[in-house]
């Protein structure tokens, strides 16, 4: 084979093989802006068969080659990044099934089309997290599985890189999510199941429930008034930005709490054992909407432990829907569901003390449900003689305590009463 007299015509650029006086077989071609080299086979004139394209800069392509253009299985390297690719080219570009491998950690495995991540594939970022499923034009886009690196886990739809769609996030701190996604968040139809306990199923604006609660209601108005020894009824509900009770959440912790009014941040005692059970409690005074302080106390005077005639003890803790308790309440927690709810305050042989006292009813669920805890909602309570009841017999108290019984075909209220030595639960 002459290669003599094609070396000698072209001594500045080609060395190698030739036939018919093109180049042929293996050589060496150096292009004449000198940034490019090129050693490996040709045909007919062209890059065909396995060569190396090297850079000046330190990039290179090994590989395969066909009619002059990078095509088959290779390796490219880009020297300015410190990238590598490694799987199919297709006209110079990647194109078919490889490994991107980057400089700062991240990989990519999967499909490329024309240079752009395009169909299935697995892809690693930096920070760790993982992603598996579909992509178009570099983007995460179809259906997808999502490893965040701090444990979260999101399995659903994607939308150029963003969660749109139907998806599922389970949440490492114990909280799920299914429903659809705008723009990274949760938006339309969904349900969260929150790892406080709190469940909402409902629609979804920007990331917040369209009808939940922004808001703890007293029913009745700021001032309640009940006769010292008739047992009465504190009912509340949660309220929507716009007026409306929240529906279609349940599961919030709320604790309901009653108090003395302090003057000049010194309680005003009814009595030698009020004055002494508030300075043993040593707790900080609580601001009113009512431009005084008060300061946690029971309705009744007996200790917070002890337990009524039947052995109830106070009521900790109570669950969706509703139930009269008639067991004496100084303090406690209560779970509420939508709707209006009501918890039984008094009774047994209580002795309330007269006077004016404060019911504050706040969010307790921990933690917060979607970080924020609503405000809560205070009322005065007066505890009037029962001597000045009415001729009827029929006193505001009492009234109360019957509209709540007759509440009882609405769900009932699960109770849970919280001993220092055990647990048990009421017969509601």
């Amino acid at each position: 084979m002459a290669t003599v007299k094609h070396q000698q015509r072209n001594t500045r650029h080609y060395f190698g093989q030739v036939k018919n006086l093109v180049r042929d077989g293996f050589g060496v071609y150096v292009y004449p802006n000198e940034f490019f080299r090129y050693e490996g086979e040709w045909k007919m004139g062209k890059k065909h068969g396995h060569g190396k394209l090297m850079m000046k800069d330190g990039s290179f392509y090994e590989g395969e080659f066909a009619n002059g253009e990078m095509e088959g299985n290779g390796l490219r390297y880009w020297a300015r990044t410190g990238d590598s690719y490694s799987g199919q080219f297709s006209n110079g570009e990647l194109h078919g099934h490889g490994v991107m491998q980057y400089a700062n950690g991240e990989r990519f495995e999967g499909e490329y089309s024309y240079g752009l991540r395009d169909g299935h594939g697995f892809f690693l970022d930096k920070e760790g997290s993982t992603y598996e499923g579909a992509f178009h034009e570099n983007k995460k886009h179809g259906e997808g599985l999502m490893n965040y690196r701090n444990g979260d886990q999101y399995e659903g739809d994607w939308l150029l890189d963003q969660r749109q769609g139907h998806g599922v996030m389970r949440f490492v701190d114990g909280s799920i999510y299914e429903g659809q996604w705008r723009n990274n968040l949760f938006n339309g139809q969904g349900t969260l199941i929150h790892c406080s306990g709190v469940i909402y199923e409902g629609t979804w604006t920007n990331g917040r429930p369209s009808g939940g609660a922004s808001k703890i209601v007293i029913e009745g108005g700021d001032v309640l008034e009940v006769f010292q020894g008739s047992p009465f009824t504190v009912e509340v509900h949660l309220q929507t930005d716009n007026g409306e009770k929240a529906t279609g959440e349940n599961g919030r912790v709320l604790q309901v709490c009653a108090g003395v009014r302090l003057v000049g941040r010194t309680p005003t005692p009814t009595s030698s054992s009020l004055f002494k059970l508030i300075e043993d409690m040593e707790e900080k005074p609580i601001p009113t909407p009512f431009g005084f302080e008060f300061i946690s106390y029971p309705l009744m005077e007996r200790a917070f432990e002890s337990k009524d005639s039947r052995g109830r003890a106070p009521l900790a803790v109570a669950k969706s829907g509703f139930a009269q308790a008639d067991s004496p309440v100084p303090e406690g927690e209560w779970e509420s569901g939508s709707g209006s709810d009501s918890m039984g305050l008094g009774g047994g042989t209580p002795s309330y003390l007269d006077g004016e006292y404060v019911i504050m009813v706040k969010e307790v669920t921990s933690p917060p449900f979607l970080g924020h805890t609503l405000p809560p909602a205070f009322a005065l309570l007066k505890v009037v003689p029962a001597k000045t009841r009415s001729k009827t017999g029929r006193t505001d108290g009492v009234r109360t305590c019957r509209r709540s019984m007759l509440l009882a075909d609405r769900p009932r209220l699960t109770l849970e009463w919280a001993l220092q030595t055990q647990d048990r639960r009421p017969e509601v």
